[in-house]
């Protein structure tokens, strides 16, 4: 039953868009153990081009296919040791498309307890069930007459053992139950209802009391929502089906009767008519039902997976400021304003705890060390935490940089979401084994400014807080989604292997956890690698794994001035060749790259090294080692607005994406509450995707429309006319869709840094609810 590489290759290529060969050659190099990365980078011959984005598809598909194939042989051989396989069961087998597919074929052979169908046939009714289904003209309790024994006492046990058989051969049809699952997947509704005298505990999900919408359409921040109020105990979540249907037959009951081609006229016909119903009502309803929760899980999940992937991958590649001299600021009132400085490499050169508001009210004393900090490493960056006390730790700097003369360092309001999660860390532990945790969340305020991938490849990704609902969805894919776009987003970028952490390395295509502290360690014991061709002295890591990393390695001013470029060392034959062409040497060329424009890229091309190959190698001299990552630029938040009581309608402001979800997107403003634009209110145009118009990290100017400081929501338009004019259609619809809970939301506390998600009490939802209320 096994399915080969060319099948697999066929299949996901139409999935992908791509041609077979394309598939089959990335499937044979991801078996080899080549990495995405380094496929879409490098082997871009063999693929045809395939991208990142494409390979990744392709190798979550073939997981599930291989999976599905596993489970397959599986079955056949469970049938065949049944002696139950014949070759159609076998070829039906073999035709199933899904594992959902798979396992309904596969009921009626799975070994289960011994049911009540079992224990009638044990009693010798299996006749009499046939006997009913072939002559519909006789009486079933006429039949069922002949049948009455010791074992069956009456007419009514002996039709009720038929009635058991019939049913579990109708519930274990699998062709039947593929056509009432597509059935209810059209028509079938989802209903929400408050369980009684949990309204006051369960008021987070009011919107979700009495609600009703079809199945098909529930989007994933409401099923999510729903799920997490049925898993707390507040509300009941049912499938209604034909639920406004007052004919004499059910639907789903009038395909049951087709199936078994049950009529109306005759007496066997209405006996059957209702043991069709009584299977609906007491098997199959139920299970389906189950199907289609577990169904829109698993929609729920995917999308909110893709989003958290997306707002992540667009946090890791933010623009980084740059190595430059930095103060960290990590906001408290009552425990101090935590500060650490740290030279342009990241290392720490000093740290200190200061203490301007209530109880100790030290403001002189605090900006008098600030300042004193400042001039004795030359600093040229703030970077100050979001959380508690971020504003009126950013009015003390602002007040003390007044009073400086220039040049002055650059305040930035910085994101501190996972801040503590990696300050409590084993990482963070062995990164500074002799500094106060407290101290340890500044420096990573400080870092993660100069370089934001750099610091945020060290937390687990999930806890970096851009999900939605992220401690609800499967966990595994999750993670393994998470992975794939940090791994990506870090060899997009390169590593400096002379400087970077062994978090950072371990992300690089080829290595791992293990490998990157053995390269850290050589380091600290050898001093710099002088060339990528002395990673191969690193214990335990040969050939294959060179071949995987090297290319996204970098090393500035080293033995080898192609080891700062994106060339891989395979190619440097063919980066010389160029270079020669042009008739310079390397370095001249590298810093000088006018004359390689005129150069014809197809003159270099040979056997092993394609077109694509080449562009990319001219591409590289021409910019050795750029950083794909946009130029560095901030926010810059209004005076004496610091909180959400100062905003007024009408206001226009600037401020930075936080999160951005299918109904819109979330603005930092600098009052410690996000702000909602809703999608409707990103453009002056329909937008269906929020992700058209902006993504996590952006700098955008907003106008107020709508201020809640009782239930702390903040509404938002991107819009020219302030959202004055009627309103973008919108493509989240429903009364019910303002529960979509984001950790970045409520700032009001330590811990609300690193909250879940999708967290009942942070105002991304109430501000959601808001924008809604007014569509």
């Amino acid at each position: 039953m096994a399915t080969d590489i060319k099948q697999l290759a066929a299949r996901i290529s139409q999935e992908i868009g791509s041609r077979p060969q394309q598939a089959e050659a990335a499937i044979g190099l991801l078996d080899e153990g080549a990495t995405v990365p380094f496929i879409a980078r490098y082997r871009k011959e063999v693929t045809g081009g395939l991208d990142d984005t494409q390979l990744r598809l392709l190798s979550e598909r073939l997981i599930y296919l291989r999976e599905l194939e596993a489970r397959r042989t599986t079955i056949v051989n469970s049938i065949r040791e049944q002696g139950k396989l014949t070759p159609e069961l076998e070829a039906t087998i073999a035709a199933a498309e899904t594992k959902a597919d798979l396992e309904d074929i596969y009921l009626p052979y799975k070994p289960k307890r011994r049911t009540k169908a079992q224990i009638a046939i044990e009693r010798g009714l299996l006749p009499l069930a046939e006997a009913i289904l072939a002559d519909r003209a006789s009486l079933p309790g006429e039949l069922a007459a002949a049948y009455v024994t010791d074992e069956v006492a009456d007419i009514k046990s002996a039709l009720e053992g038929a009635r058991d058989i019939i049913a579990e051969r109708i519930s274990e049809n699998a062709e039947l139950i593929g056509k009432l699952r597509n059935y209810m997947k059209e028509h079938a509704y989802l209903r929400s209802r408050v369980i009684d005298g949990k309204q006051e505990a369960g008021a987070k999900f009011s919107d979700y009391f009495d609600h009703v919408e079809r199945w098909a359409n529930v989007p994933s921040h409401r099923a999510l929502a729903m799920l997490r109020g049925r898993n707390e105990d507040i509300l009941a979540l049912d499938i209604e089906i034909d639920a406004a249907d007052i004919g004499p037959i059910k639907p789903v009951v009038r395909l049951i009767a087709d199936a078994y081609q049950i009529g109306s006229s005759l007496p066997g016909d209405a006996w059957l008519l209702e043991v069709a119903g009584w299977t609906w009502r007491v098997k199959l309803s139920l299970s389906l039902s189950l199907d289609l929760m577990r169904d829109m899980r698993e929609r729920a999940d995917e999308e909110a997976i893709n989003v958290f992937a997306r707002n992540l991958k667009d946090l890791l590649l933010a623009a980084p400021a740059g190595s430059r001299p930095t103060m960290g600021l990590d906001p408290g009132i009552r425990t101090g304003v935590k500060v650490a400085v740290v030279d342009g490499t990241g290392k720490v050169l000093a740290t200190t705890t200061v203490y301007p508001f209530p109880p100790r009210n030290d403001l002189r004393g605090t900006q008098a060390e600030l300042a004193s900090l400042i001039r004795k490493h030359d600093v040229e960056l703030i970077a100050i935490g979001n959380g508690t006390g971020s504003r009126e730790t950013e009015k003390l700097v602002a007040d003390m940089l007044s009073d400086m003369p220039a040049p002055k360092p650059l305040k930035v309001i910085v994101s501190e979401a996972g801040a503590s999660v990696y300050s409590a860390s084993e990482t963070a532990a062995a990164e500074f084994p002799d500094l106060d945790v407290s101290l340890r969340g500044a420096v990573s305020i400080a870092r993660r400014l100069q370089d934001p991938l750099a610091e945020l490849v060290k937390i687990e990704p999930k806890s970096i807080g851009v999900g939605q609902y992220q401690h609800d969805v499967d966990q595994y894919r999750l993670a393994r989604s998470l992975d794939a776009v940090v791994e990506d987003a870090v060899n997009a970028v390169g590593v400096d292997l002379n400087t970077a952490s062994a978090s950072l390395l371990a992300r690089v295509s080829g290595l791992g956890a293990s490998l990157a502290e053995a390269i850290v360690a050589h380091r600290n014991a050898n001093g710099p690698f002088k060339s990528r061709k002395e990673l191969l002295k690193v214990t335990r890591l040969g050939q294959r794994t060179f071949e995987q990393s090297a290319g996204f390695l970098r090393i500035r001013d080293g033995d080898e001035p192609l080891d700062a470029s994106a060339v891989h060392p395979e190619a440097y034959g063919v980066a010389r060749k160029i270079v020669s062409a042009c008739g310079r040497d390397v370095r001249a060329l590298m810093n000088d790259p006018a004359a390689i424009k005129a150069l014809d890229p197809r003159i270099f091309v040979d056997d092993r090294f394609g077109l694509p190959t080449v562009k990319d190698i001219i591409s590289e001299l021409e910019k050795p080692g750029r950083d794909p990552r946009p130029a560095f630029k901030t926010a810059t938040f209004a005076d004496g607005i610091d909180d959400i009581k100062d905003l007024k309608p009408g206001m226009v402001l600037e401020g930075t994406v936080t999160n951005v979800a299918a109904f819109g997107a979330f603005v930092d403003v600098g009052v410690h509450q996000d702000g909602l634009v809703h999608v409707s209110q990103l453009a002056d145009r329909f937008i269906k995707d929020p992700h058209e118009v902006v993504k996590a990290g952006d700098v955008v100017k907003v106008t107020v429309t709508e201020v809640d400081i009782k239930r702390k929501r903040i509404g938002l338009t991107m819009r020219k006319d302030g959202g004055a004019g009627t309103p973008a259609r919108s493509n989240d619809r429903g009364p019910a869709n303002s529960r979509q809970n984001f950790s970045s939301q409520g700032k009001g506390g330590k811990g609300s840094r690193d909250r879940d998600s999708g967290g009942s009490q942070g105002a991304l939802g109430a501000a959601l609810a808001a924008a809604l209320k007014k569509k």
